[in-house]
């Protein structure tokens, strides 16, 4: 599979909350060639980066070692680079490249910390915007994304309505929920009262905040997954007996055991911080709590008026951080301005993850939409399989067993 990856200065850069930087950074990576109205732009989720596919080396704060899509992007998957030129950039305000609170800032000469500007997910797409220009891509056959990354791709749907003919928001919603809210506003207390935080000025210091971040990773990781994925995955048991706890204990803790939970949300908080940037975390969870479909116009419908191509909405029914219902509300707002649109409902135990670790459910109706659009595909939208006994009912076709 042809690979570029590469770090691209787009010069000065304002963002939305009026402050700028002299230059923005911005890492991608490109697969694939461009024929002229092939172009498919991924939107990562909230710590992924640019590498969605393949595999390489050199894990750490440039990008990551393990390519966060590959079962959907590469040739002859669900995003087939082999037909389509796809390109992912890691997003303002991260760590995998692209200029974000660890980057130098030019006019100091020291990571900006604190000072780099307020980022939010309007910034992402118009920085993406500005990537596609100086890779002499002037519209997009189609935006994808998961999570957030849906975000950012129901973005393009309303600030550049010309640009793109197809969007995939995915796992995703109009806005985020107050229950969810609420977790990443403790999740940015869990950094922010680390005294290791030091204001954010941690940088090049023998400490970093890395007991807030891991508690912050630890309530994403409960907010991804289900109930019943967690019941399956580890029940009430005891962790091994070669499980080590990574937080201090309470005397009268030892008496009771370490579950197997425990020590999972411990591992991966323990991975976690050794790749992510604990500033990048606050900065990218309020982009994402922040974001408001609706805002600037009367409602969602309003914000997607202008945008007459079509979209793929879809949604997993374990999955409480973005729900069905959130997504079914998104699907309505373009029902409303008339624009095709199929809201696929996949039953999932999996909860949020499930975009992730279901390929095999995501793949088959992504790619049909992709080559053939909603009415060409076998894809069934929730409004076909209403009956009366639901709002609207579970997708079931013959893409998927049951």
């Amino acid at each position: 599979m042809e690979t570029d990856h590469d770090t691209v200065s787009l010069g000065e850069f304002e963002f939305e909350c009026g402050e700028s930087i002299p230059d923005l950074e911005l890492a991608y990576e490109a697969y694939g060639e461009f024929t002229g109205d092939n172009a498919v732009l991924v939107c990562h989720a909230l710590t992924g980066s640019a590498h969605v596919a393949g595999h390489r080396g050199g894990q750490g704060t440039a990008g990551q070692a393990r390519a966060w899509w590959d079962d959907i992007v590469g040739p002859g998957k669900a995003i087939d680079t082999t037909e389509y030129y796809v390109v992912c950039a890691n997003v303002p305000g991260s760590c995998y490249g692209s200029s974000g609170p660890a980057s130098e800032n030019p006019e100091t000469g020291e990571p900006y910390g604190t000072d780099f500007p307020a980022v939010t997910v309007g910034d992402w797409t118009e920085a993406q915007r500005l990537l596609l220009d100086e890779l002499g891509i002037p519209a997009l056959h189609a935006v994808v994304g998961g999570s957030v990354g849906g975000m950012n791709a129901i973005d393009w749907a309303k600030r550049h309505p010309d640009h793109v003919e197809r969007v995939v928001p995915i796992a995703a919603a109009a806005r985020l929920d107050p229950q969810c809210l609420a977790l990443d506003a403790i999740a940015r207390r869990a950094i922010t009262t680390d005294d290791d935080w030091q204001g954010g000025d941690y940088y090049g210091t023998d400490a970093a905040p890395t007991d807030g971040l891991s508690m912050a990773r630890q309530l994403g990781h409960v907010m991804y997954l289900s109930k019943a994925s967690m019941e399956a995955k580890f029940g009430r048991r005891a962790a091994g007996r070669d499980a080590m706890r990574s937080f201090p204990v309470d005397p009268a803790g030892t008496y009771f055991p370490y579950r197997d939970v425990e020590s999972y949300l411990d591992y991966q908080a323990e991975k976690f911080v050794e790749r992510f940037d604990a500033n990048s975390y606050l900065y990218l969870t309020r982009a994402m709590d922040n974001y408001d479909l609706s805002a600037g116009f009367e409602g969602d419908a309003d914000a997607l008026a202008a945008f007459e191509g079509e979209a793929l909405v879809m949604s997993f029914t374990g999955d409480w951080h973005f729900t069905t219902e959130q997504a079914e509300e998104l699907a309505d707002a373009l029902r409303a301005v008339d624009q095709p649109v199929a809201h696929h409902v996949i039953e999932s135990d999996h909860g949020h993850d499930a975009f992730l670790v279901e390929p095999e459910k995501v793949g088959p109706p992504l790619a049909d939409f992709l080559e053939d659009g909603v009415e060409g595909t076998a894809i069934t939208d929730t409004k076909e399989s209403e009956d009366d006994s639901s709002e609207f009912a579970p997708v079931h076709t013959s893409l998927f067993s049951d």
